[in-house]
């Protein structure tokens, strides 16, 4: 075969056909509902791409190779590598689930935004929202010293964002000796809330990287500054001890971006595991699941977040969900806020002057892409 010259659009053009063919065998004679009724794929095993936050914490010691953390302790997505699935009858995945669907949940997502754009409306207002905007909080980076996090919130602030979420970095001061994570995270918290006074809301987030003991220390701490949430303090496969930390606790414990399908929060919830489901679409079936993880919750009196991280697109689809959800109040905006931005989206997410995110207009998922300015960084491929 004579040597072809290929641009990246002509080969994604490939995938995306091989994408179709692969949506036609899975979803021919279904409605988009019946999306996640579709048989699972294998389970997913999910590395944290952060490592380790708590001393002497066993696994997650580094990210895996080619992760996608920043440099700098930035925050990245989680990677994710095939596993083998479940036994038979057996429980797999993250908090005891049978598996995850993300395959499924691409495919789900893409049909709500064929349906959209079919009828000229957002995804959310086919969903029954009507929501206009949703109030931001400014969701750290994992920032590389204890330091860093009071100048960061004044900033986020500044810009008019409504509250801010610290992702800990390794809890250490740039001239300071070695301390266990957690006891540098605790000096943080307590930075943080002196820089922004007493009424601005504050939310903490270790990814997972506690123990229960460690988790005790810091919440009472959450409690005593007035935060207002504290998600993913322990593994979520450590169900027990996040009812230890529910019933022990007031600040709320936010669960639910490690719960790999639908029926995996209803035990969490019917054990008191927690008190806010927080959700990633591609882990329970797209927007279709999000939506059930979020009247699921409302049926208990729960509030629900969506996960807002990585492209733009990323956030539009939880966006849609939180603009169409009863029991969302917030929007997690990634801070800085230009940390979303893609040269092939004109649409950038931002706050309006009141600390907002605006609704968008177009239909579908929303945004757009500039189909121009993704041709301008396309590569020749040759083969």
């Amino acid at each position: 075969m004579s040597k072809r010259g290929l641009s990246r659009r002509s080969l994604f053009g490939a995938s995306a056909f091989a994408a179709l063919e692969y949506a036609k065998r899975r979803v021919l004679g279904k409605s988009a509902l019946d999306v996640t009724s579709i048989t699972r794929v294998p389970n997913t095993r999910r590395f944290s791409a952060y490592g380790s936050l708590d001393s002497g914490r066993a696994g997650f010691a580094g990210p895996p190779p080619g992760g996608a953390g920043q440099a700098g302790g930035g925050r990245g997505a989680a990677a994710a590598a095939p596993a083998a699935a479940a036994p038979a009858g057996g429980m797999g995945g993250m908090g005891g689930q049978e598996g995850v669907i993300q395959h499924d949940s691409i495919i789900d997502v893409c049909l709500w935004d064929i349906l959209g754009k079919a009828v000229n409306r957002p995804i959310y207002q086919l969903l029954g929202g009507t929501k206009t905007r949703v109030m931001a909080y400014a969701s750290s980076q994992h920032l590389p010293f204890v330091e860093d996090f009071a100048p960061d919130v004044l900033k986020a602030r500044a810009a008019g964002i409504r509250g801010y979420k610290i992702h800990p970095g390794g809890g250490q001061s740039a001239n300071a000796r070695p301390r266990a994570s957690y006891v540098g995270h605790m000096e943080e918290i307590r930075q943080v809330r002196k820089a922004v006074g007493d009424d601005y809301p504050l939310m903490f987030d270790p990814v997972q990287g506690y123990n229960v003991y460690s988790a005790l220390k810091v919440g009472r701490l959450l409690e005593d500054q007035g935060y207002i949430a504290f998600e993913d303090p322990i593994p979520t496969t450590d169900i027990e001890g996040l009812i230890v930390l529910a019933r022990s606790l007031d600040v709320p414990i936010n669960i639910g971006e490690f719960i790999m399908n639908i029926n995996g929060f209803a035990d969490y919830i019917k054990r008191d595991a927690l008190d806010i489901a927080r959700l990633i679409a591609d882990n329970v079936g797209g927007i279709t699941g999000g939506v059930r993880v979020c009247q699921l919750a409302e049926a208990f009196g729960m509030e629900c977040q969506p996960h807002n991280w990585g492209n733009p697109m990323d956030l539009a689809v939880h966006f849609q969900l939180e603009l169409a959800a009863n029991n969302d109040y917030w929007f997690e905006m990634p801070w800085p806020m230009e940390y979303v931005d893609r040269v092939y989206h004109k649409d950038k997410f931002r706050v309006d002057k009141d600390g907002y995110v605006n609704a968008p207009t177009e239909p579908g998922l929303g945004y757009p892409i500039d189909r121009d300015a993704l041709d301008r960084i396309m590569v020749r491929i040759d083969r």
